[in-house]
């Protein structure tokens, strides 16, 4: 199948759509931080279960697949509507995911903080806090609540951040999904020696998907780096194609969600082997 690109003009409400996340966000994380002091997430953080290594799990001679869980999404809408993130996680890892992917922003994706600890205490995987951090409160939430992974989006934040939350996480023992969407991000994110990058397909800022993303970056994606490619990544095929180009990962979440039989859908997308 060929690479997807979605074009057309960009209406002025949509250019604004990342930075609508974010400041809805980070009211979320206001309104948590009144209720658990950041000094207390600490304390949490420190007596939190041992760190899963996430960059091991998705280094496999086959192609690895997170598996993302989530109840909606703003480009999708509802996708789960009896949500139970411990179910989910369990077909996940039965069906041979490497590792799961946990959206806990609430006003566009229903997620929560404690939907880690439900997903984490149900499988053996690691597990990833699907986010828009841009807040050291929220790197040691994810750990107080079993996160392996924290995804650090380069779009999201300034370099100077991003190098900060980057070595928070590390010092945490945790593993950092650096996420990039262009040339210069990815430059950035290989500058502050990220050794694990996501090329996500979808742009923050407009909602558009370019499945042909990940071919023409991955030759600038510093040797030595784990490379997960992002969103959509519908069918086996499309798994395929990434592996083809180099990429270690894939991270699925509406296809799996929407999936008659999700498991079918990893197992199919695993067979991928490295070119």
């Amino acid at each position: 199948m060929p690479s997807t690109v979605l074009r057309g003009d960009v209406p002025p409400h949509q250019s604004r759509i990342l930075q609508d996340i974010l400041d809805e966000t980070a009211e979320e994380v206001e309104e948590r931080r009144l209720v658990t002091p950041q000094a207390k997430l600490e304390r949490l953080a420190a007596a939190a279960p041992a760190v899963r290594d996430f960059k091991a799990a998705i280094v496999r001679p086959v192609l690895a697949v997170i598996a993302e869980i989530k109840a909606k999404s703003p480009s999708a809408g509802t996708l789960v509507v009896a949500y139970r993130p411990s179910s989910i996680a369990t077909a996940y890892e039965a069906a041979g995911a490497a590792a799961l992917s946990v959206l806990t922003q609430r006003s566009r994706f229903g997620g929560w903080p404690d939907h880690l600890a439900l997903a984490r205490r149900a499988t053996r995987l690691p597990v990833l806090r699907k986010d828009f951090v841009t807040d050291p409160y929220q790197v040691f939430e994810a750990r107080a609540y079993g996160a392996d992974a924290v995804l650090l989006i380069v779009a999201a934040m300034e370099r100077t951040l991003l190098v900060e939350l980057l070595a928070l996480v590390r010092r945490l023992g945790m593993t950092a999904l650096v996420e990039i969407h262009t040339t210069g991000e990815l430059a950035v994110a290989a500058e502050i020696g990220a050794d694990v990058i996501g090329i996500n397909h979808r742009n923050l800022k407009t909602m558009t998907v370019d499945t042909g993303l990940t071919a023409r970056l991955r030759p600038r994606v510093p040797s030595g780096t784990v490379l997960v490619a992002e969103s959509g990544i519908r069918e086996a095929a499309d798994a395929r194609r990434m592996r083809a180009v180099g990429a270690d990962a894939v991270l699925v979440g509406e296809s799996l969600l929407r999936a008659e039989d999700p498991r079918e859908l990893i197992r199919e997308m695993t067979r991928a082997e490295r070119p």
